[in-house]
């Protein structure tokens, strides 16, 4: 679609830099970043939970698309400020789909495969109209943003859900991977010190099946999607890639491609995390692509080849 305007909320974040930096590359679009904190000169501020100055922000800029990518992912911090959590996973997308409809702007809203509750997935994974089951505040407040959106887009407005495992949370880190400022910004990243640092024993997860997608991989995939009539478009979009592993099976993973001959300093933890501070999290949030996949192609990258490459180019 030539001359689109883009808008890109979260744009600091892990996939929201991925996912302008996509678009920034293809010149027939003008892109606009959104930022909340961060001290990143070519972001533009913006608090959206104040509605007035969003409205009037996106009023100025007039978009063709918002790429939703911001959000609270962190699944502790959400039981601690289920208020805010509320304001900002369901109110803010539920808002901006009502600006889709009265500004004209087709709206992406970036939701999460853990909607489910990962107990028992279908065979070939979880389609767009499995029901959900969130576990915790988190996938309760995602799935009700998505609500939200849904029901905006049956009333007029041009909206639709995208469900990728990237907003998957361990604290503070999301499990996608990719490039990033500091290996600690995501949970798979930080596996390759984990690995490296053999003076430091550390237990790891080998129960939880998770599906690593790369950001790169995902913000492709929405400069693509850009490219289609909102009319092609379902209500709702699943992707992921395939390939899955436990984060202990990355750690071995990690240690190959660094010639280790070993992580004897990496204990595997094959049972649930337990005890007052542990937050539920899905067993295995398999997501069907099927659907998808009839719309694009996936064309995701293989999760050792890419950090083979990524490794021994001395990125990290």
């Amino acid at each position: 679609m030539s001359g689109s305007k883009i808008v890109v909320t979260g744009a600091s974040g892990v996939l929201g830099t991925a996912v302008y930096k996509a678009f920034e590359k293809v010149l027939r679009y003008e892109v606009v970043g959104l930022k909340n904190k961060s001290t990143a000169s070519h972001l533009v501020q913006l608090d959206l939970t104040d509605k007035e100055a969003t409205k009037h922000k996106l009023e100025q800029v007039k978009p063709d698309w918002v790429i939703h990518c911001a959000a609270e992912r962190r699944p502790d911090v959400a039981e601690k400020d289920q208020v805010g959590t509320q304001l900002l996973n369901v109110g803010v997308p539920g808002y901006l789909a009502e600006l889709a409809r009265t500004i004209n702007f087709t709206l992406v809203y970036i939701s999460t495969d853990y909607v489910f509750d990962g107990r028992s997935p279908p065979p070939g994974g979880y389609i767009p109209e499995s029901p959900t089951n969130p576990l915790q505040i988190y996938g309760q407040t995602k799935r009700d943003g998505e609500n939200a959106v849904l029901q905006a887009r049956q009333q007029g407005a041009r909206a639709v859900v995208l469900r990728v495992p990237v907003l998957q949370v361990t604290s503070c880190r999301t499990t996608s991977y990719g490039p990033a400022p500091n290996n600690a910004d995501s949970a798979v990243n930080i596996l390759v010190d984990v690995v490296r640092d053999q003076s430091k024993e550390s237990n790891m997860d080998d129960y939880a099946i998770r599906y690593p997608t790369n950001v790169l991989d995902i913000a492709s995939f929405l400069v693509r999607l850009t490219d289609l009539s909102f009319d092609a478009l379902p209500p709702i979009l699943h992707y992921s890639a395939n390939e899955s592993f436990t984060k202990y099976q990355m750690c071995k993973i990690f240690a190959d491609i660094l010639g280790l001959d070993g992580i004897n300093h990496v204990k595997p933890v094959s049972t649930p995390p337990t005890g007052a501070g542990a937050t539920s999290r899905p067993y295995n949030c398999h997501l069907s692509t099927a659907e998808t996949e009839k719309l694009l192609p996936l064309e995701c990258t293989g999760f050792k080849t890419w950090w083979q490459e990524y490794l021994h180019d001395g990125d990290k």
